[in-house]
């Protein structure tokens, strides 16, 4: 049974595997190997890697796979996936090749704006506070020039601040509501540091200023934070064709197809337990791209299911729709991006990844990450109201299976022509490699 251990992170990275496995590894020679194994050869590159964070022991992979064919803004690109999930990066690719054919994907970005709050309580008179606030605003803005230089030089800053009451929500609760452009870094250091400053200045001018009482100078502020909810940075994309050219399912005609997708989508959008598996899908496709870019995709997740319950219920962040006799299917969602900072000026692998994408900015990456959502989608809602979603799933899914069962090399080239016009399922791989073994002798 594990102990508390004190001092753990002044270990040696050697010194915290041997701790980890006398208490947590049944074999412990097994676990220290696997460990080890998973170390890169290079010793800098590792260094590195370990000093990505705190208490490394290892590293932990994800595969990068790439998806071609995407057609957007009549750019073609190679769109790289890290993911472990079978069959998303070749939904994405079938999803790619079809639209090709049809005109590609089109994207726009419509808004960049990004945000962050100084949360404060303050108890006294509100119209005093926001006569306070007026007479400082200018003091907060120049407050920050120093902070902001390198940012205005490029076009990008602080581009607002806004006192904004919160009493109804939560009692004495109020906040200084910025909003700022960051170009092509996501910016969350850059924004965290200027709302601290933008705290601290706040606290010094209530303290000082002469029309409050003594109660009301006692402005307390909590927190100062970045969000990673941004309506107001927002990406859309589509593709649309005449429904004639919806002709490769050969169970539905073209009318029938598009129709059959439009009420699929209408049924995620009306369903908030179909409408997390449907998003969840969308999100497939965009944090594939979002990790293999060194991009934040918790951060990422958490700002676009938010915006996925804006009216007050969870919905379908893409829509579908018939035109008199044109297909249209698109989504819109806001992502805080960077192509500078962060990992991408560290993680070799992101750093190929961006150059695999011809080196996009932050606006480029954004309707890229979008698209990649909507083929992912439009390959799921397809697979949905045609074969179903297992068949192809599953045959993705059967090289982890014969990996489960130990399978040698020749037992995955049979098996794979095998089950090639076959309904895979775990139970039918394991009896068919038993099966096959016990003839092999």
């Amino acid at each position: 049974m594990s102990k508390p251990v004190k001092g753990f992170s002044k270990l040696s990275k050697e010194e915290k595997i041997t701790w980890l496995s006398e208490h947590y590894f049944a074999d412990k020679e097994k676990g220290v190997d696997i460990l080890k194994k998973y170390w890169n050869r290079d010793e800098r590159l590792q260094q590195l890697h370990d000093e990505f964070i705190e208490n490394t022991i290892s590293n932990y992979y994800l595969p990068l796979g790439i998806a071609p064919n995407f057609l957007i803004n009549n750019k073609l690109y190679t769109i790289p996936m890290a993911i472990e999930e079978s069959s998303v990066v070749a939904a994405a690719s079938r999803a790619a090749k079809f639209w090709m054919d049809r005109g590609g994907f089109h994207a726009e970005v419509i808004a960049t704006e990004k945000i962050g709050q100084v949360h404060f309580i303050y108890t006294g008179d509100p119209q005093k506070l926001r006569q306070f606030f007026i007479r400082i605003k200018p003091t907060l803005f120049s407050s920050l020039e120093d902070l902001t230089a390198n940012m205005r030089k490029r076009g990008g800053g602080i581009t607002g601040i806004e006192l904004v009451d919160k009493t109804q929500a939560l009692e004495h609760y109020y906040q200084l509501h910025c909003t700022f452009e960051t170009l092509d870094a996501m910016g969350a250091n850059f924004i965290n540091s200027c709302l601290e400053r933008l705290a601290e200045v706040l606290q010094e001018e209530a303290d000082a200023y002469s029309d409050f009482s003594d109660d009301e100078k006692d402005i307390q502020v909590v927190m100062s934070i970045l969000s990673n909810y941004v309506p107001n940075c927002r990406v859309r994309a589509e593709v649309r064709c005449p429904i004639s050219e919806l002709n490769e399912d050969p169970e539905l005609t073209p009318s029938s197809f598009a129709k059959k997708f439009v009420q699929a989508v209408a049924i995620a959008n009306a369903e908030p337990f179909r409408a997390v598996t449907h998003n969840k899908g969308i999100m497939n496709g965009i944090d594939a791209v979002v990790l293999a870019t060194g991009n934040d995709f918790r951060a990422v997740e958490a700002g676009i299911h938010a915006y996925a319950s804006r009216d007050g219920q969870y919905r379908s962040l893409s829509k579908a729709e018939i035109k008199e006799d044109e297909f249209i299917f698109s989504i819109e969602i806001p992502l805080a991006l960077g192509t500078v900072g962060g990992l991408t000026n560290l993680h070799p692998l992101v750093k190929l990844s961006l150059e695999i994408l011809d080196y996009p900015g932050a606006k480029d990456l954004m309707q890229i990450v979008a698209v990649a959502g909507l083929a992912q989608n439009f390959a799921a809602v397809r697979s949905l109201i045609t074969t179903g979603i297992q068949k192809g799933h599953m045959k993705m899914h059967l090289l982890n299976i014969l990996n489960q069962l130990e399978a040698s090399k020749e037992e995955k080239t049979h098996f794979t022509s095998y089950f090639k016009d076959k309904v895979v399922t775990h139970r039918d791989v394991t009896r068919a490699v038993e099966e096959y073994r016990a003839q092999q002798g």
